[in-house]
């Protein structure tokens, strides 16, 4: 069997679709919104029909619909929209938002925080080269991180990432801040472009939407695309304080002693969606029609250098891309049918349930009332306190649809069951797993073993962009020339995660103190553990140094108090030595006689 390559076709193969597509959203190729993606008169994704959209992107931003459709409890309604009115009674519960959400909460684990490799070493008497310049640039990193709310933007990005499979981060200089500001774009906003010499980061990046019209203020519907695009610097080049700076060439403040052509340039500019043309896609809008947007100083947004030699926007992949992909997979993707099939159960569901708390009943000899107004036998309504009349013949029966109502509920059971273990969050994550079933807490840890492998993979796929992340905002706070950031070059930063599930932290402290006391672990090693089990240490390097200054002050006490014991027994031996004989006075004889005094003799 041949098979298929990413994005090729399969000719004379029908599935139902134009083509038979394997790319980064294949999983969803089951859906008619993505064969219709890009359509004219696509009832469901009406805003893919613009024209500026370059159609390989299209694709891409239906999955976002989609998923963003589950989130929302608003996939019977997209189907809708498609032409299948029946789709409007399917129930949706919220299960797809509630495997998002939880995927996310064992990813983020309790709280991030910033490490910078060596500042756990700046509180020793003697720290090694390069600690104590670690400790404080991750000090500022953390300040920096309060002022712009870092957890609160990583849980913007991180929920987006986990649902959508991608996200965005964009930095940007404030001057008037005088730091680094952070904003979290929709992914659907994103389009970078990929040339065959970009592997790892696009030299060009485009962040565009659409502006509605608004009668009110006079304004017409409207396409704004900001651009970041890495180009050659033109005129003359401005070097840092203490860099030298040729024309077309500029030395970098984390690059001493080399000289760079690069810069990056902004463009923002906004282009009336009634001038475009066919053709003039998000890379061709003409220059010629654009309005270009200013700062608030009044300067153009147009190809403005910023003075730095990258691109400053990260793109989050919520899992680690295929060969040739740069997009991630959303926790949903491979779970998204079994989501199907869990809301048509729960649509049967209730249906069954209204025919067994009102059950259907066939009545034989009944006497009907009659209506005196119109004469006619009156409708018979099952309620509490009916009391119907029936003949000598007369029967009653009613319809029991409970056996098959609990049937629907097992399979409930057995659909979430299922979408526990296929999305790797497990029944156990999910906290659908009953307690009395877990003979062990060894046995626990085996039942989250696919839990612990999906959020190894999600943060070792974040792993390297957080690091990008924090190397761009030394960077730009360099660039910016702000105080106390001098040149020099970028020292590595993480993003430390807390552990995704409790630990069992009276045996981690055993372990620490068992191992510190026999001199096997450093004090450095230990609190990192005791960190990692989810003891409430703010910053490792601080406690340490405490716990050493507080042994330090305890050994001088103790000191003190064998200096004080010393001092004291030698004043009782001299004591005792001033009480005898000798000291009142009396001369002492052969064996300890007394000698006789006068009165004596």
């Amino acid at each position: 069997m041949v098979a298929a390559r990413r994005g090729a076709k399969l000719p004379g193969v029908d599935v139902g679709l134009r083509q038979f597509m394997i790319d980064a959203w294949s999983w969803l190729n089951y859906k008619p919104v993505m064969a219709d993606a890009g359509r004219p008169g696509h009832r469901a994704i009406p805003e893919l029909v613009s024209s500026w959209l370059p159609s390989h992107e299209l694709r891409r931003l239906a999955a976002y619909k989609v998923l963003a459709s589950y989130d929302n409890n608003q996939a019977g309604q997209l189907v809708a929209a498609s032409g299948d009115e029946a789709a409007l009674e399917r129930r949706e519960l919220g299960d797809a938002a509630n495997l998002v959400d939880t995927a996310l909460g064992y990813l983020l684990g309790s709280e991030q925080t910033i490490i910078v490799e060596g500042a756990e070493h700046a509180d020793e008497e003697t720290p090694p080269p390069g600690a104590v310049e670690a400790a404080a640039v991750q000090d500022r990193l953390r300040n920096w991180a309060d002022k712009e709310l870092l957890t609160f933007r990583i849980q913007q990005a991180e929920r987006a990432a986990v649902l959508l499979g991608d996200s965005v981060m964009v930095l940007a200089w404030n001057p008037d801040k005088q730091r680094p500001t952070l904003r979290v774009y929709d992914p659907g906003f994103f389009f970078p472009q990929w040339d065959d010499e970009d592997e790892d980061f696009p030299s060009r990046v485009h962040l565009a939407w659409e502006l509605p019209a608004d009668d009110d203020a006079g304004l017409k519907a409207r396409v704004r695309r900001v651009t970041y695009e890495l180009g050659p610097i033109a005129g003359d080049g401005e070097g840092d304080e203490g860099g030298g700076s040729t024309a077309g060439m500029r030395t970098y403040p984390w690059e001493q002693g080399r000289t760079s052509n690069v810069t990056c340039y902004l463009t923002d500019a906004e282009w009336l969606l009634e001038d475009l043309k066919n053709g003039e896609t998000l890379d061709r809008l003409p220059m010629d029609k654009a309005s270009f947007r200013a700062r608030p100083d009044g300067t153009e947004l147009n190809r403005l250098d910023l003075m730095i030699d990258f691109v400053p926007v990260v793109h989050i992949a919520n899992t680690i891309p295929d060969g040739g992909e740069h997009w991630g997979r959303s926790v949903l993707a491979r779970v998204l049918q079994a989501l199907d099939e869990l809301a048509a159960t729960d649509s049967d569901s209730s249906a069954a349930s209204a025919t067994t708390g009102t059950p259907i009943i066939g009545l034989a000899g009944a006497r009907l009332p009659v209506d005196r107004a119109t004469g006619k036998p009156q409708e018979l309504q099952v309620k509490a306190g009916a009391v119907w009349q029936l003949g000598e013949t007369g029967r009653m029966d009613a319809l029991d649809t409970s056996p098959q109502l609990a049937e629907l509920r097992a399979r409930v059971d057995h659909l979430l069951e299922r979408i526990a273990a296929n999305s790797r969050v497990t029944a156990a994550g999910l906290g659908t797993l009953d307690a009395t079933e877990v003979p062990s807490g060894y046995a626990l840890k085996l039942a989250l073993g696919p839990l612990d492998a999906l959020v190894g993979m999600m943060r070792l796929a974040r792993e390297h962009k957080y690091r990008l992340l924090f190397k761009m905002v030394q960077r730009l706070y360099q660039a910016g020339r702000a105080e106390g950031w001098t040149a020099g070059e970028t020292l590595p930063a993480r993003l430390a995660w807390a552990p995704h599930t409790p630990t069992d932290r009276a045996a981690v402290l055993e372990e620490v103190v068992t191992a510190y006391g026999a001199g096997v672990l450093s004090l450095e090693t230990a609190v990192t553990m005791l960190l990692k089990a989810g003891y409430p240490i703010k910053d490792a390097s601080q406690e340490v140094a405490r716990i050493r200054a507080k042994a330090e002050q305890e050994a001088a006490v103790r000191m003190a108090e064998a200096a004080a014991r010393r001092g004291h027994g030698e004043r009782d031996q001299e004591e005792n030595d001033g009480a005898g004989p000798a000291a009142a006075g009396k001369p002492v004889g052969k064996e300890g006689e007394r000698e006789p005094v006068a009165a004596d003799r």
